[in-house]
């Protein structure tokens, strides 16, 4: 037997983990609004860390959350924490979870570059999911005609039900709702239908040195949102955006989180402190998005 056999089944008879923070495989769950900043974090981290891999799956949220019940992921990216249902069924698997903040997040609503109705309260936005406002022209100064069509990239997606939640909305039957397979789809859905507004996460259109990103924001309208019930001026509109997320003037706003069920100092580990004490908070700073933990920045000025 030569060494490096015998090294390996020692590694297998003492239950040594395959990875550590530098190096290994695993796989990365994550809700499919969050692509575009799950993307660029692993692919920076990789970068740094050459022998590490993350395997990624895109899913509706919580299904996203499953994978990581089912031990099918180490980690997963989601705007929410474990219920505490959720934390039961991993504790009574003898599974300690991590969970991490690492950056706020917006719901983008956009709309079709031929429609000029670019401004909404979030009083009209409550009646429009409460069934009451149900036509372009019912809201203030609208110009659009038709019905107003939302569009979600999936009927169980965190976009989704972040906006149902925010509403308290448990009936479905007075909305016109459409759903398809992710945001892109609906990106390009609000691109051929000029009566619809699309709810996407943030990130998939805010890097603008991302040449997906660029593409992607071509030909729509980003909504601005205000928070009070007769807006003052065009000033009390924000969009979902890195200043106005981070000094939450946006109303439509959410926490990225990253949820662990790591038991070994491993990769995962490494990629959330990558996030927390590194240069992956300027990852997410590139993004578009807010980090919790943004980067320590030191000047120093010669006299």
């Amino acid at each position: 037997m030569t060494v490096l056999t015998a090294a390996i089944v020692l590694a297998a008879c003492t239950g040594q983990p395959k990875d550590n923070p530098a190096r290994g495989e695993i796989t990365v769950a994550a809700d499919e609004s969050l692509q575009p900043l799950v993307e660029a974090l692993c692919r920076a981290y990789s970068g740094v860390y050459t022998d590490a891999k993350f395997n990624r799956l895109y899913k509706p949220e919580q299904e996203a959350i499953r994978t990581l019940l089912r031990d099918s992921a180490r980690i997963v990216f989601a705007t929410r924490d474990l219920t505490e249902q959720e934390k039961t069924a991993l504790s009574q698997q003898a599974v300690q979870t991590r969970t991490q903040h690492i950056a706020t997040d917006g719901i983008a609503l956009i709309i079709n570059k031929g429609n000029t109705d670019s401004l909404i309260t979030m009083p009209e936005l409550n009646g429009i999911f409460t069934g009451e406002i149900k036509r372009w022209s019912q809201l203030k100064g609208g110009n659009q005609t038709g019905p107003i069509v939302l569009v979600f990239d999936n009927s169980n997606s965190s976009n989704l039900n972040y906006m149902l939640n925010r509403f308290s909305i448990k009936n479905l039957n007075q909305l016109k709702l459409f759903s398809v397979q992710s945001n892109k789809q609906v990106i390009e859905y609000v691109r051929k239908n000029p009566t619809a507004v699309g709810f996407i996460g943030v990130n998939w259109i805010s890097d603008g040195d991302e040449p997906l990103s660029r593409e992607l924001s071509q030909d729509l309208r980003v909504m601005g949102v205000s928070e009070k019930g007769s807006p003052a001026g065009i000033a009390d509109y924000y969009q979902p955006f890195q200043r106005n997320l981070g000094l939450e003037t946006y109303p439509l706003r959410r926490k990225i989180y990253i949820i662990s069920r790591e038991m070994h100092s491993g990769l995962g580990g490494g990629l959330m402190t990558y996030i927390a004490r590194d240069v992956g908070s300027l990852v997410i700073e590139k993004t578009g998005l807010w980090p919790a933990i943004p980067y320590n920045r030191e000047v120093y000025m010669k006299k």
